[in-house]
């Protein structure tokens, strides 16, 4: 089976640029990439038996017009997921203040990758799979943030598509003259193909997490605690009706001989044509599991570090946050699996 790298040219919203699609020469598996709107993989698809495309990353139906980019397919937050308490921390004795763009005003959130452009540096295909890397460095790509972090760095993620799974590889390194605190995550929102579902309640989530980080106005108070009835999915059983904006702890599953990577959740449907599995290697100790207000996705999320990580790393708690030295390179990998139902 080969595979290929294909560019056209799009526009959402104010931005126009180059669209890059990751498919196989037979047509039965694609990925579509946004650089001009994070890198985002907005689309994974495969071919149902009719000829149509079916979804397995969730997109908006109105993106084009109204492309928020941390709403749609697989947004990439960095150089921290989820909520900064104010918008605000400290490290190494200086206080650092970020726009407050959360959607209460009061936070900021998702750090500044998913909402700006990035450059796509290589792209390469063969048998097996094609591939796609994007780069982000504070100081070419966004040089007005570069006051609200304490060092530069230059962020790489790489796109995979195999037959059967996109693999998510990034690669941080600190260029800047400072140490680099950051952390990673990833906001995937997920459907599969043939269910065609009103809405989530009948999909069956199975996540391997050990505590739930207890939250005050959806900010982490630096406690873990045990895990809800409600809340707990290390059992695979429906979403139903429970509303999920949660981060969770010590995330962990079985490890996939094959990838080395340890497998962190699972979604399946009664109707559905296939299963999915969210692998990750142990840089991601936190798992984020989100059902957006209009419940059409579930939202899987891979994170290295808690929400408010910086925060709550200087009260003591283990939130993940890292840091790296000048000079220093972190690298992970996430792997979505889509495994077919026999039929």
């Amino acid at each position: 089976m080969a595979f290929e790298v294909r560019a056209s040219e799009g526009k959402a919203g104010d931005r126009s640029g180059t669209i890059y699609e990751l498919t196989d020469a037979a047509s039965t598996v694609r990925a579509e990439v946004w650089p001009q709107w994070g890198f985002n993989c907005l689309k994974w698809q495969v071919r149902q038996p009719d000829g149509h495309w079916a979804d397995i990353l969730f997109h908006m139906p109105d993106w084009e017009s109204n492309p928020v980019p941390t709403r749609s397919g697989q947004p990439i937050l960095f150089p921290f997921p989820g909520r900064l308490r104010d918008g605000r921390f400290t490290f190494e004795g200086k206080t650092y203040q970020l726009p407050l763009n959360e959607s209460s005003k009061l936070h900021a959130i998702h750090g500044f990758t998913p909402r700006n452009r990035w450059r796509v540096v290589s792209h390469d295909s063969g048998d097996t799979c094609a591939a796609l890397t994007g780069a982000f460095n504070l100081a070419k790509d966004f040089p007005e943030a570069l006051p609200w972090w304490p060092s530069d760095f230059e962020f790489q993620v790489t796109y995979r598509l195999y037959a059967d799974r996109l693999r998510v590889d990034a690669r941080v390194e600190n260029v800047g003259a400072a140490p680099l605190p950051f952390g990673l995550g990833y906001h995937g929102y997920f459907v599969l193909p043939g269910a065609n579902a009103a809405d989530v309640s009948d999909y069956v989530l199975q996540a391997g997490t050990g505590a739930l980080w207890e939250a005050e106005n959806n900010l982490p108070t630096g406690r873990k605690v045990g895990l809800p009835p409600e809340l707990d999915f290390r059992t695979p059983r429906p979403v139903g009706s429970t509303a999920l904006d949660n981060v969770f702890a010590d995330a962990h599953g079985p490890v996939d001989p094959q990838s080395g990577l340890t497998e962190v959740a699972t979604l399946s449907h009664p109707n559905a044509m296939g299963r999915l599995r969210v692998l990750a290697d142990a840089s991601f100790s936190d798992l984020v599991l989100f059902t957006p207000a209009h419940r059409h996705a579930v939202a899987i999320e891979p994170y290295s570090c808690s929400a408010d990580a910086s925060n709550l790393q200087a009260k003591g708690a283990d939130s993940g946050w890292r840091v790296l030295p000048v000079g220093g390179v972190w690298e992970s990998a996430v792997e979505y699996r889509y495994e077919p139902v026999a039929v």
